[in-house]
């Protein structure tokens, strides 16, 4: 079996993922400005799938796709946004999990969720301390211990006045 990259797809894995792709429909009721077939051809569904996997797999954006390779980054994006409105990958990902449940097992029961994804239950503002994006901001200071507080020894002078 060749070595395929980690953003390639197999045709085994491909075989396992094309039922779940959504069918194109047109709407009977809307009408439309060309006819069937005409305008540009749709992509390929397994290069979109493809360069999507790639666009996770890396974490480039989607305009840093290799046009040459995958085509259109926009077009790319556009069928990954109408795939995810469909439900195309919710449905991948439970079929997903239900063949890894029947290989290995999940314990259903007894799950976790990480906690630093939910605010804290009795965390109040007064409790977290000072906003992170106010530090160096000039507020009321304590005066510190053992000297006295500064304060300008000309309380307002203006341009003209000498010091």
């Amino acid at each position: 079996m060749p070595k395929v990259q980690l953003w390639e797809v197999s045709d085994e894995f491909w075989k396992r993922v094309e039922p779940f792709l959504p069918e194109k429909k047109r709407d009977p009721e809307k009408q439309y400005q060309r006819k069937a077939g005409a305008g540009r051809k749709a992509k390929d569904p397994r290069k979109v799938f493809e360069a999507i996997i790639y666009v996770l797999r890396t974490g480039c954006q989607w305009k840093a796709l290799p046009s040459e390779r995958y085509g259109s980054a926009s077009s790319v994006h556009s069928y990954f946004r109408t795939w995810l409105k469909q439900g195309f990958f919710l449905s991948l990902w439970q079929a997903g999990l239900a063949e890894y449940d029947d290989m290995e097992g999940i314990a259903w029961s007894w799950q976790s969720l990480d906690g630093t994804m939910l605010k804290a239950p009795l965390g109040g503002i007064e409790d977290a301390g000072p906003n992170p994006t106010d530090r160096g901001k000039k507020r009321k200071q304590a005066a510190s211990s053992g000297r006295r507080a500064w304060s300008p020894a000309v309380p307002r002078r203006d341009r003209g006045e000498q010091a």
